[in-house]
């Protein structure tokens, strides 16, 4: 049984007066262990397919419109406020993309990871556990960073922070949405380091959510592309890599800045992710596709296996055919 399993997921949003698709019928699953990581453009519904998972998504606006979300073969959308609290950092935590803005600014770091032991570990609510997760997390000097508020550290050491309040609950699956977001490409590698690291000493899964391809290689087992709120090609890691399938994971491939190789412009994307409401009828990436084809634009392609590899599995009839 998968810890994380997400079925058909459906999630809309109020806009207008009427109900908009956000997400539609998403399935992915985490193994115990298992680093899976999500990608694809802004808007794409990455990010409400994390935050559906501990349902942290205001209701309304949003609503869960259809499927299932098990966490250790428990239906999340079962479970009472209790159970869901006890989910929520005791077996799911979660790292945001922008620190800044997570991080209460009146407060001293050390005294917000000591209120998170406090909820869900009172028992090693110290301040020398405080320290030892600063020093977890790979913070100099962790005694004097305690003391510091939130404006007093870069932004590296802020998200280091946030993945101190994630690990301090012990959680079997960590969300990072983003998590190297606005930081630069040095303090990117690092923090994706960090959260190797961290997977191996600890023993957690991670759900990774980020737009770049370029930084999942080292760190995903397998990767889920997603695109105008469904997936449209996922598998392992090593073999989407090497031999994608889908026409708009291989433009994120190729979107990626090679080293030694110099050109005068980067490989870009023409278009934009259609907005939830406006979704083409067909093949949602026909209207951005060099391959497309007619019937792309007649009928939305199923996802289906790619080649004879079944983990491997593609939401397009061009390639596939």
């Amino acid at each position: 049984m998968p810890l994380l399993f997400i079925q058909d997921l459906e999630v809309d949003f109020r806009l207008n007066g009427r109900w908009v698709r956000a997400v539609d019928g998403v399935s992915l699953a985490v193994e115990a262990g298992e680093t899976v990581c999500i990608v694809g453009e802004s808007g794409c519904g990455k990010s409400v397919t994390a935050l559906s998972v501990a349902r942290l998504l205001p209701e309304p606006p949003a609503r869960i419109a259809g499927g299932r979300i098990d966490i250790e073969g428990r239906n999340v959308f079962e479970l009472s406020s209790r159970d869901l609290r006890a989910v929520r950092g005791g077996v799911v935590s979660y790292v945001f993309q922008e620190p800044g803005a997570a991080l209460n600014p009146v407060f001293r770091v050390g005294v917000q990871i000591l209120e998170t032991l406090r909820i869900h570990r009172p028992q090693r609510a110290t301040q020398t556990e405080v320290v030892r997760l600063l020093a977890e997390v790979g913070l100099a000097d962790p005694e004097r960073r305690a003391r510091n508020y939130p404006h007093e550290l870069s932004g590296g050491m802020q998200q280091r922070v946030m993945i101190a309040m994630a690990i301090a609950t012990e959680p079997k699956l960590l969300i990072a949405d983003e998590p190297t977001t606005a930081l630069d490409v040095t303090i990117q590698a690092q923090i994706l380091d960090l959260l190797k690291d961290l997977k191996h000493r600890l023993g957690m899964a991670i759900l990774l959510i980020t737009h770049n391809l370029g930084l999942v290689g080292d760190i995903a087992d397998r990767i889920v592309v997603m695109y105008a709120g469904q997936v449209i090609e996922s598998g392992p890691a090593a073999e989407l890599l090497r031999s994608p399938v889908h026409p708009y994971t291989r433009a994120l491939i190729q979107s990626v800045p090679e080293l030694g190789q110099t050109r005068d412009r980067l490989r870009a994307i023409p278009g934009t992710v259609p907005q939830p409401g406006a979704w083409p009828i067909g093949c949602r990436f026909a209207p951005r596709c060099p391959f497309v084809q007619p019937q792309c634009h007649l009928q939305a392609p199923p996802l289906t296996h790619s080649g004879t590899d079944p983990a491997h599995q593609v939401r397009c009839p061009v390639a596939t055919a």
